[in-house]
């Protein structure tokens, strides 16, 4: 079906501030043995051509690739039209979709993949987007044989892929995980496109809605396998990192969780609990931080405060969030880092047995997580799904990474492209 198509690879929103960074990777990828003497066929899709040329002739500069001026096609279209968007979709394997907020702009073209047979891939970091794209298209993309796979940037591959990664490194049971996130800057600091900060701004706005939406998908609570997860604070300090770190609040715990919980119920594979922190440094850091949660929690509370949080990204966000996004001397010093601390039971032993007898050690770790890993992983995604599409779940539907590459070789293609996966402590009872 979707496979014979006129273009394998369709980045929509390409212009935009990430769609740019997808466009270069997306070159690069063509190069790779993938697609050696077959070729990659793909192309760029937005509302304006003038913007899209200007983003291919930046790219073959930068990638001193002058070809893709002139190879790489390009389509008009508009999340706002939906005939334009169903000829796109009929012409795409599939769609990489860069255009966010996604509780915005991101149903349209997740009906307009599955209506007409693309398979789609986006880097939202948004539950509500997410889980609310399950509960209304799962079963039709099921029908269709259409692979809807979310969250595939840095929210949420390296730890919903980390998780698996940990799992499968352990000879035995894998019961629990922690994750650390640490971020690392150059000379010359960091900071994220506003994009994101409206993204998280309207999440935090909306919880009711996000609690509604939960109840409507009536899940039921996994089995809790071994001792349960431990509670952290709001902010505590971190005897692993020896640093102070605080609970992730973006999508990892909630995508996790709904990997474990295809595993447990599809697959039959035993559920591992789950919870994500992020290292925030020393008490100057803890404060600062506080400051500006309790400044932004009381902002988004209101209409107004919420258009001067949207307006005014730099001021309240001191400094990590801007309309212009980091410079590329800013990325190029950048990297992550996240550690996953796993505990459950060695090969013989039961969780009735007592308490986890196991521990083990692994980390994802990368370059700049927004615009350097993002693009990395979006792109493996859509690469997988072209190259592996027997390894995919049987059906089609709307997947987290997790649930839809467990038993692909994305985590090999993530290696070879820059995010590594490795074992830093061997499993010891």
């Amino acid at each position: 079906m979707a496979t014979e198509r006129q273009y394998q690879l369709v980045i929509l929103g390409a212009s935009g501030f990430t769609g740019q960074f997808v466009v270069e990777e997306v070159s690069r990828a063509a190069d790779s043995e993938d697609f050696k003497g077959s070729g990659l066929r793909w192309a760029v899709a937005g509302r304006n051509k003038k913007k899209l040329e200007e983003v291919l002739q930046n790219a073959a500069q930068r990638l001193s690739k002058p070809q893709l001026k002139t190879n790489v096609d390009i389509i008009i279209c508009d999340v706002s039209d939906p005939p334009s968007l169903a000829e796109m979709c009929k012409k795409a394997s599939v769609v990489l979709d860069c255009v966010g907020p996604y509780r915005f702009y991101g149903e349209p073209v997740v009906k307009a993949c599955v209506e007409n047979g693309a398979h789609f891939v986006d880097i939202s970091g948004e539950p509500q987007f997410l889980e609310g794209m399950h509960l209304k298209y799962n079963s039709q993309a099921a029908e269709k044989g259409v692979y809807i796979v979310g969250s595939s940037g840095f929210d949420s591959i390296p730890a919903d892929l980390g998780v698996l990664f940990t799992k499968n490194s352990l000879k035995g049971t894998l019961t629990a995980v922690e994750s650390f996130l640490s971020f690392k800057s150059g000379p010359k600091g960091t900071c994220i496109h506003d994009g994101t900060w409206q993204s998280a701004i309207h999440g935090i706005a909306d919880q009711g809605n996000l609690r509604k939406l939960r109840k409507q998908l009536a899940y039921k609570p996994l089995p809790v396998v071994g001792r349960k997860i431990r509670r952290r604070g709001a902010v505590f300090y971190s005897n692993e990192l020896k640093e102070y770190a605080i609970p992730f609040l973006g999508a990892d715990a909630s995508v996790v969780r709904r990997t474990q919980r295809y595993l447990h119920e599809t697959l039959q594979e035993s559920p591992v609990q789950y919870a994500a922190y992020v290292a925030v440094g020393g008490l100057t850091s803890v404060i600062k931080l506080m400051f500006a949660g309790i400044l932004f929690l009381l902002f988004t509370k209101f209409s107004c405060g919420r258009k001067l949080l949207i307006k005014f990204p730099n001021l309240f966000s001191f400094g990590y969030f801007s309309k212009e996004g980091p410079t590329q001397e800013q990325m190029d010093g950048s990297s992550f880092t996240m550690t996953f601390f796993g505990e459950g039971y060695s090969q013989g032993h039961k969780p009735q047995d007592g308490n986890p007898n196991v521990k083990i050690c692994t980390q994802v770790s990368g370059p700049e997580a927004g615009y350097v890993a993002t693009p990395i992983a979006m792109v493996q995604a859509g690469v997988t799904i072209l190259k592996e599409p027997a390894l995919l779940p049987k059906s089609g539907g709307v997947y987290t990474p997790g649930c839809a590459f467990s038993k692909t070789s994305l985590i090999e293609r993530l290696n070879k492209a820059g995010l590594h996966f490795s074992v830093i402590s061997k499993p010891e009872a």
